[in-house]
């Protein structure tokens, strides 16, 4: 029976991508989620220690650091969804197993400890993944396992009902929180469980801006907290209450997701990665989505019905994170992990993407979708969200996130590890068609304010393009502008154009005499850059460094004091210094250019400028031009 049930398994999933294929226009989400799950599950059973001598048994044991992470027995609602989709036994053990072992480490109070930290705030996502599992395989349960299961939900569920408030957790905490307890709820027929998830969903909901940007992930003023994650919220927020909506009939609720996600959809760019480059978790940002959030499936799959091009994001973005999955099986940090990280990563990104598919995969209720372009495919739009100061830009070739978002943690100031996220108008992610990010964004300064989710990386310099200086009073950039001014309009028939001002300031904020603006204008086949200096109270050399990003096999060659030719193979790009006053560098400090997160390298190109004697003013411009 269990190898009917695995070969049925496989003939569908060949089936499912036949018709993918000669039917673009269709496809089954079903057996798409069904077919990476299975991989990850796989992997992550790999790693459960199966010894039952050993003390740990059950628990997932993670290569990069060795710690058996609380939080990874979430693997046990994907454990029960591939015994449910295969039939194979070895399934269903793990899912006991790890089940088995969690429920061992749950404190008197009924949290979970996030190991090896002491945050028990991740207690929502344990004790729902528990709840979901037991639905499916309750009656492979030992009496003694179905009492101890049952009481493990009841205690963890008390607890959440006690502690979870935005006083006492980020946002997407307390979003979760919104389905934990709803079913919590149904499961223990207990209706305080419902009420208190309600009182917690609209509550959250009023946090929401008016593009749908959800507030609290930040550092607290008073009590609660301020600041967007687009990350956080399509892979957390998002579906905490969309889910919770759908097991309460909540309408209220149902109908904000639905205005939040039209706007979050923008933010699936055309080769399906995510883009968090901005937001204010983004230092954990790995192109596909956030290392330590679930992941934008579920959502997707929740709202599928409701528009055409929800299946086409979820899709495109499962295949973007395919893209990023290891030899080894494990998810990695981003595109070019292999390249930069001499260890393996985490098993963080691999055990939240799984849960994320597994619930997307039971929520999917077509045979077949019908799908439509994304937004981001379409070309010839400028597009701006206000409330949170983003700009973006779509040409026949270009696409591109600019920011000056402006949430300050103004109790933290530069301790908070939220004020290191791109800001002051620069290109967070500049994409092009058919080759990817030309550039993208890392924190302005790296640091590990989470050591198990932080790996060492010194001496590492930022990917996101910038203006700067270092004098004696320290360094500044546009980076650490939170004030900047910006503009957008469209200027020809296929010519959009982004204007921005501020002041180089450095990590307290503070400004030392040097302001700028930027000027961008983006066309089909080029962009333009052109900033304006004004010096009125400093005088320092300035450098303005683009990294790109450096794919194995790029070629940088300087062709003259002017022009650098990038060949990426597939496509050729031209950088090329239009003013005068500008000395053009290339590859200093090269080594130092990548990031964990986003796992990318990159080669600095570097303009320097001196002050020109007899003028507060000075203008640079140059070029990126698509040559093939």
């Amino acid at each position: 029976m269990k190898v009917y049930k695995l070969r049925a398994f496989l003939v569908l999933l060949l089936a499912g991508f036949t018709s993918s294929v000669s039917h673009a226009q269709t496809v089954n989400l079903k057996q798409e989620y069904a077919s990476t799950l299975i991989k990850l599950a796989d992997v992550l059973l790999d790693h459960q220690l199966k010894d039952k001598k050993d003390p740990g048994f059950g628990a997932l044991k993670c290569d990069y650091d060795g710690v058996l992470h609380t939080r990874a027995s979430e693997a046990i609602y994907p454990f029960a969804l591939s015994y449910k989709i295969t039939g194979e036994t070895k399934y269903l053990e793990a899912a006991i197993r790890t089940g088995n072992w969690l429920i061992r480490q749950q404190e008197q109070n009924g949290s979970w400890k996030e190991t090896p930290e002491e945050w028990t705030g991740t207690t929502t996502d344990q004790v729902l993944m528990l709840m979901l599992a037991y639905d499916h395989i309750a009656a492979k349960l030992s009496t003694k396992e179905k009492a101890s299961w049952h009481l493990a939900i009841q205690k963890a569920a008390g607890y959440l009902y006690r502690v979870m408030t935005p006083e006492f957790a980020s946002i997407n905490y307390v979003a979760t929180t919104c389905s934990t307890l709803a079913k919590a709820g149904l499961f223990l027929k207990d209706e305080k469980y419902i009420k208190k998830a309600t009182e917690l969903a609209h509550r959250t909901i009023s946090k929401m801006d008016e593009d749908g940007f959800l507030n609290g992930e930040g550092g607290r003023n008073y009590t609660s907290k301020l600041g967007a994650d687009l990350g956080y919220s399509m892979e957390m927020s998002l579906w905490g209450l969309g889910f919770y909506a759908k097991l309460t009939g909540d309408t209220l609720v149902n109908n904000t997701v639905k205005h939040a996600l039209k706007s979050h959809l923008y933010f699936i760019y055309p080769d399906g990665s995510l883009d968090n480059s901005w937001g204010i978790r983004s230092n954990k940002w790995t192109t596909y989505g956030g290392a330590t959030s679930d992941g934008c499936q579920v959502l997707f799959s929740l709202y599928a019905d409701e528009d055409p091009r929800y299946g086409m994001a979820s899709l495109k973005n499962l295949q973007y994170l395919r893209k990023n999955i290891l030899p080894n099986g494990l998810i990695a940090y981003g595109p070019q992990h292999e390249e930069v990280m001499a260890h393996p990563p985490c098993i963080y990104p691999s055990f939240t993407k799984a849960k994320n598919l597994a619930m997307a995969y039971e929520l999917e209720t077509q045979q077949n979708r019908v799908l439509a372009s994304l937004p981001t495919e379409a070309t010839g739009w400028l597009k701006q969200f206000k409330t949170v100061n983003i700009t973006q830009v779509r040409t026949a070739n270009f696409m591109a996130t600019i920011t000056a978002y402006g949430y300050k943690d103004y109790k933290a100031g530069a301790k908070s590890k939220y004020m290191y996220r791109p800001a002051g108008g620069t290109i967070s992610n500049l994409w092009v068609k058919d080759h990817g990010y030309l550039t993208a964004s890392s924190v302005t300064a790296y640091s590990r304010p989470e050591p198990m989710s932080f790996p060492e990386a010194p001496g590492v310099k930022s990917l996101t393009p910038r203006i700067e200086f270092t004098d004696s009073l320290g360094y500044f950039t546009n980076l650490f502008e939170f004030d900047c001014r910006m503009e957008a309009g469209q200027v020809g028939s296929n010519e959009f154009e982004v204007n921005v001002a501020g002041e180089l300031k450095d990590k307290n904020w503070l400004a030392a005499g040097v302001g700028y603006t930027i000027n961008y204008l983006f066309s089909d086949t080029a962009l333009v850059k052109t900033i304006n200096l004004v010096y009125h109270d400093a005088r320092p050399v300035i450098k303005i460094i683009e990294p790109i990003v450096n794919y194995k096999g790029t070629v940088f060659t300087k062709v003259d004091d002017r022009t650098v030719l990038i060949d990426a193979g597939s496509r050729k790009f031209r950088f090329k210094l239009l003013s005068e006053h500008a000395v053009l560098q290339m590859g200093g400090d090269a080594a130092h250019y990548w990031a964990p997160y986003p796992a990318l390298k990159a080669y600095p190109l570097e303009l320097e400028l001196k002050p020109v004697a007899g003028s507060f003013k000075q203008e640079i411009r140059y070029e990126i031009s698509i040559v093939k």
